[in-house]
């Protein structure tokens, strides 16, 4: 199981400014000190082993889009953010190459815009011969999906899509069998509800995708369902959204969590690795990057047994169960 991110980021996408690149590459030429190099495979490398993340590559700004991928079989997608543009490219190329079914299965943490913004943009919706199957615990996902491509917001109408596209709705505390995964949902603590995923493939590596769920530090005792939800787990996805004092302070209740109890929960489940994700759109790569090394310093203090190995999630991310 491969699990990849195609867009990592919360509320909006957003984009470097002229001044940030002009700011990475002069930390990158201050870093350097007058070296030369003699092509660009020498530069990379530099780049590669010489410089923080934050200096010479980025978080990236697409919003939620990560999947789950066995290698074969149908595509097992979380959320619609606008990260599922450049998955849509690439997985037809490996329909293409690969010979893999155009058969994509979306799952819906919710329906708020940041998450479903990226369907209009889907190439393989637009394709005859491509199934597409869009699950979701909320039975107003078609109406959402369908909303967005109305004539005021969106030139394409969703009806226009030549794709065979599938709503199904999921219930919690049952299982769903895709290809060789099977697939569990819990309730999430968010505005319209969200909906948490636990991917587990026949082996028994599992994946957490847990996006847009608040978890309040003053209420962990309350959390049990979820420890349990993440038990054991090789690699949990979750929302990280804000620092520990923003997430108890002025953005209480919005709806999103903090890279403390997402440490506090993956130690509580005895999860193997944590994937900070849904970064604050308004973080610069340098901030995330912070919080990141914050987040491991944390892990390393409060770790009773095992370790919990801490990833930041970036566009392009690939990590191997």
């Amino acid at each position: 199981m491969q699990v990849r991110f195609w867009g990592t980021r919360g509320s909006l996408p957003v984009a470097p400014k002229a001044g940030t690149i002009a700011d990475k590459v002069a930390d990158a030429l201050v870093a350097a000190n007058g070296r030369s190099f003699a092509d660009k495979a020498a530069a990379l490398a530099f780049v590669e082993d010489d410089l923080d993340f934050a200096t010479g590559r980025s978080y990236g700004g697409a919003t939620s889009c990560v999947e789950v991928d066995m290698g074969e079989g149908p595509f097992i997608v979380c959320d619609l953010g606008s990260g599922v543009r450049e998955l849509g490219l690439d997985t037809l190329r490996r329909c293409a190459q690969e010979g893999r079914p155009k058969e994509w299965h979306i799952f819906l943490s919710h329906l708020h815009w940041d998450h479903i913004m990226g369907f209009p943009f889907f190439v393989p919706a637009f394709m005859d011969g491509a199934k597409i199957i869009i699950h979701a615990g909320h039975p107003d996902a078609e109406q959402a999906l369908r909303r967005q491509q109305e004539e005021i917001s969106f030139p394409v109408p969703f009806d226009w899509l030549k794709a065979d596209i599938e709503f199904r709705t999921l219930e919690t505390g049952r299982e769903y069998e895709i290809g060789e995964v099977t697939v569990s949902v819990i309730l999430q603590h968010h505005s319209h509800d969200s909906y948490g995923y636990r991917f587990r493939d026949r082996d028994g590596k599992v994946a957490i995708y847990s996006t847009d769920s608040e978890h309040k530090i003053d209420q962990m005792h309350d959390e049990n369902d979820f420890a349990q939800f993440f038990g054991h787990a090789d690699l949990v996805v979750c929302d990280t959204m804000y620092s520990l004092a923003d997430s108890v302070s002025m953005k209480e209740d919005w709806g999103h969590s903090s890279n403390i109890v997402a440490v506090d929960l993956c130690h509580e489940a005895k999860a193997r690795r944590l994937a900070l994700f849904h970064h604050e759109p308004t973080y610069s790569d340098a901030d995330i990057q912070r919080m990141h090394e914050e987040t491991i310093r944390y892990e390393e203090l409060t770790r009773d047994t095992d370790a919990l190995e801490v990833l930041c999630a970036y566009d392009g991310l690939c990590v191997e169960l």
